[in-house]
């Protein structure tokens, strides 16, 4: 398997679904804008979101991919097929149980996660109406996550990358065509992102059934693979998720600040998802089988040159995209959702958390690439020493921030706290001689050093001032689009003129 080529169908696909989520976000905010509406589904999607990353997404499959490649590698079809069925059967049980105790529990999560809405009887009541409409999609994705382990196992990479795209067209089906069926309208996005769940579970479902994976209830909970992966998931659950709490945590002292600071911390991470998704999860997709396989075959020093690689391909495309953010955080929001009910005033209080965000875009990535390091050698204590630590850190940072830089100081305290973890992962790796950095890392820093002065020159100028953006003109997508090309091709120019190549990053995988 070629990675390099892997990770180009993993990204070709999640760039289909993170443009989709750019259109998405668009229709939303020009509908409905940034206010009450819009903080209440915010806060109802991202419960059973958070929740599906801990679990599903993160917790869930760095513990099921390693133990999957274990079994398909050793144990032969017939074993690997009991595992899939007794592992389905006790997700399935466990997630539906999580869904209908959150359901009746809502209003009281509501009041733990979002306590400012208390004081505002419309905006809880509407908060917990369309969490109980999404609190299922917790279950559509948890199957999900599992049918995507199992698919990039079998080197099957496309539709899984594919699959958010169900979400995004319901949720803009929804938004342009539902609305008009409900009071309030907002109404019709919890609906959509529970077919919007449904959707995606049922497109995986052939796919399966073609590798003989297709699974069937065995539930089995003293399984000795199922207890190996629930041993494991319990406290992956910090190691992998850190990010999330905190957003979660984030809500909860944005829900003090002034009406809007929930929808604009909202849009801001939707700008980091777009390069996450697109760097962080693809590689993280990618990596995590063969980092799997390498170590189910004792090959180590094959698994410190595949980390080798993820780091480097993260350095070289993450950097360039974290100061990207940081200098057109304006032009980008300003094109992308000024419009009909979203304000010039919500496109710079929105800038304000994403330029605080985009200082921890490399670390939150890395993370991504390191985690699964310590996850596919099933070695789950060294990353939840470090994300306790980077989550009591987040919370200083929390408590010193906000007061002087209101929502921004949340995204800031993330962003460095993404950095912290990344760092001290990275640590973990060298210290036990996981990962040894192979040779040339100071030149092809420097090398990278001056691209990014190039392009950050490039965009700087060219760029012109923002107070120019903020006022709608039609040329505003072809001026972004040609400085998006301009800051692109003066990167990967003088990267070329500093002896980077292409064929340099092709690597097999295990």
């Amino acid at each position: 398997m070629n990675l390099l080529k892997a990770l180009a169908t993993v990204s070709g696909m999640t760039l289909l679904s993170r443009i989709l989520g750019f259109v998405r976000d668009f229709v939303i905010a020009r509908v409905f804008g940034a206010g009450l509406a819009t903080d209440a589904f915010f806060v109802a999607f991202r419960l059973p979101n958070l929740l599906r990353r801990l679990f599903a997404e993160g917790a869930f499959s760095q513990a099921f991919v390693p133990m999957l490649a274990e079994y398909h590698n050793k144990r032969g079809e017939a074993d690997t097929k009991l595992l899939v069925n007794r592992v389905a059967s006790v997700l399935l049980v466990a997630v539906s149980t999580v869904a209908a105790i959150g359901m009746l529990a809502t209003p009281l999560i509501i009041y733990l996660t979002a306590p400012g809405f208390s004081s505002d009887p419309e905006k809880f009541a509407l908060t917990v109406m369309l969490t109980r409409i999404t609190f299922p999609y917790i279950v559509f994705m948890s199957l999900v996550a599992m049918a995507a382990g199992i698919l990039n196992t079998w080197s099957r990479f496309a539709l899984p990358a594919f699959t958010p795209v169900m979400l995004n067209l319901a949720m803009i089906a929804g938004a342009l065509v539902l609305t008009r069926y409900f009071d309030p309208p907002v109404m019709a996005l919890g609906w959509a992102v529970f077919i919007g769940g449904a959707l995606q579970l049922a497109i995986q479902i052939p796919a399966l059934k073609k590798i003989g994976m297709l699974p069937r209830f065995d539930l089995a909970w003293k399984d000795e693979g199922v207890r190996r992966i629930l041993k494991l998931m319990a406290p992956a659950v910090l190691g992998v998720s850190v990010s999330q709490i905190s957003l979660l945590i984030n809500t909860v002292f944005a829900s003090f600040l002034e009406t809007g600071s929930v929808s604009w911390l909202y849009y801001a991470d939707r700008m980091m998802e777009f390069p996450a998704g697109l760097l962080g999860a693809a590689l993280g997709t990618v990596l995590l089988p063969s980092l799997s396989k390498s170590h189910a075959n004792d090959q180590h020093g094959e698994f410190s040159a595949l980390l080798d690689w993820g780091l480097r391909l993260t350095l070289m495309l993450t950097l360039p995209a974290a100061l990207a953010l940081a200098i057109l955080a304006v032009p980008l929001l300003a094109t992308l959702f000024q419009h009909g009910a979203f304000t010039a005033e919500a496109v710079l209080r929105t800038r304000e958390a994403l330029v605080a965000y985009s200082i921890g875009l490399t670390g939150l990535i890395l993370v991504k690439i390191l985690a699964p390091g310590f996850y596919a050698r099933q070695d789950i204590r060294t990353p939840v020493k470090i994300a306790l630590i980077t989550l009591t850190l987040t919370q200083l940072m929390n408590f010193a921030f906000i007061g002087w830089l209101a929502h921004a100081g949340l995204a800031l305290a993330t962003g460095l706290a993404s950095c912290v973890n990344a760092a001290l992962l990275y640590r973990g790796l060298c210290s036990r001689g996981v990962y040894r950095p192979m040779p040339g890392w100071a030149g092809f820093m420097l090398r990278l050093l001056l691209a990014l002065a190039a392009m950050g020159a490039a965009l700087w100028f060219g760029m012109g001032s923002e107070s120019d953006w903020l006022h709608p003109h039609g040329s505003r997508v072809l001026k972004l689009s040609l400085l998006v090309v301009l800051g692109g091709s003066s990167y990967f120019a003088t990267l070329y003129i500093c002896g980077f190549r292409l064929a340099d990053f092709r690597r097999k995988g295990a």
